[in-house]
């Protein structure tokens, strides 16, 4: 767990190998409730490599002085993840009315 929100990471090791390999992060809101977003790639059994590059938005709550988790979503494809910067580029633009 992370006393600060700069020390929390996605990258996650089990016995040694490396599972999670965390390839950028955005810090996006800081505080008691911490948002930050992360590229990252999940090692792939099957094919004994890293997979393709995903994204993940989580949000983080600081209680009794460490950082928990408390909700994720995750960006599974580079395509998602532009579809989702498209459409957020158009609200911001005014381009969508609702």
């Amino acid at each position: 767990m992370a006393e600060t929100v700069d020390d929390i990471t996605i990258r996650y090791e089990e016995e040694g190998q490396l599972l999670v390999e965390e390839l950028d992060k955005r810090i996006l809101t800081r505080g008691a409730w911490a948002t930050l977003v992360f590229r990252y790639r999940e090692f792939d059994r099957r094919k004994d490599q890293m997979g393709p590059v995903k994204f993940a938005i989580r949000r983080y709550q600081k209680r009794n002085g460490i950082y928990r988790m408390q909700s994720r979503f995750k960006i599974s494809n580079e395509k998602q993840a532009r579809l989702l910067v498209e459409t957020l580029q158009g609200w911001l633009d005014g381009a969508q009315e609702p």
